[in-house]
């Protein structure tokens, strides 16, 4: 992956800190974009910072370049699309901003499962107005950049929300558009051999997850690091064009390229049954 230059947005933390690390093992060049630039600037948040993933990746072999980037703002997000453009190469696109899970208990309530008329409207915004839209701004910013070169891929982070309720209806109107979002970015790329996937984890042990081991079952869990390993993986697929549009498993990707996490475990892919219950 020495010669692929790729961008992940939403990076400081999370599933995004772990695609840039795993893309940065395999020798890419990694743009990443979050809100949090220094741990001291976090003041009480989650932990996760741009200077922290740049700490850590400093003996990886890849090069990463850090952009900070609140994507609820468009003119933060082109400000990004513009450097990327100005270096005219871009191969890999992870569409991976969200700010959808911040702000679950609020004021001591947990608001998340509640029915869709006792959602607060801030939550609309976050997943819809910011994720969705961040994602929706920066492939149409980029694809430009991959259109020339004939070859390009662009992944949004999704789930399986997206098919079946998964706890708050928000979440699954979020993850349905990006799938829907990828398939038809396929349609209108296909005749420039630009893929456009979207791609479901299981479930990752982030940060928050690790905060809150004890209510999980952990035993088929995947590290940060696993999707973007199945990214790489993805990109060097002869028959990636194969794939394009359509909804795919990490798990199950991680079985065809037979790649293991960093613990050499090799996840069991999910299924609808396990979510249509």
């Amino acid at each position: 992956m020495k010669d692929v230059v790729a961008l992940v947005t939403g990076a400081s933390r999370g599933v995004g800190r772990g695609i840039a690390l795993a893309l940065l093992a395999e020798g890419a060049t990694v743009h990443v974009t979050g809100r949090t630039r220094s741990e001291a600037s976090l003041e009480g948040k989650r932990a996760g910072s741009l200077e922290g993933l740049e700490l850590e990746a400093a003996d990886l072999p890849g090069r990463v370049v850090i952009h900070q980037c609140d994507h609820s703002n468009d003119a933060e997000t082109e400000r990004v699309a513009e450097e990327i453009r100005a270096g005219n190469r871009l191969d890999i696109l992870v569409n991976n901003a969200w700010p959808g899970y911040e702000n679950m208990v609020e004021d001591g309530d947990f608001t998340w499962p509640r029915a869709f008329w006792e959602q607060p409207l801030w939550r609309w915004d976050a997943m819809i107005g910011t994720a969705l839209r961040a994602a929706f701004l920066m492939s149409r910013a980029v694809a430009p950049v991959m259109i020339p070169a004939q070859r390009g891929l662009i992944v949004n982070i999704s789930f399986w929300a997206a098919q079946f309720y998964d706890g708050n209806a928000i979440y699954g109107v979020a993850k349905a558009a990006a799938d829907k979002m990828a398939a038809d970015f396929a349609h209108d790329l296909r005749r420039h051999h630009v893929a456009a996937v979207a791609l479901y984890p299981g479930l990752v042990r982030t940060e928050a997850v690790m905060q809150n081991a004890e209510y999980f079952d952990l035993s088929n869990s995947e590290s940060p690091q696993f999707i973007g390993h199945v990214i790489s993986g993805l990109w060097r697929d002869p028959e990636l064009m194969s794939k394009s549009g359509k909804v795919l498993i990490a798990a199950e990707l991680g079985q065809e390229y037979d790649i293991a996490d960093i613990n050499g475990y090799k996840p069991v892919p999910l299924t609808a049954a396990d979510f249509a219950k």
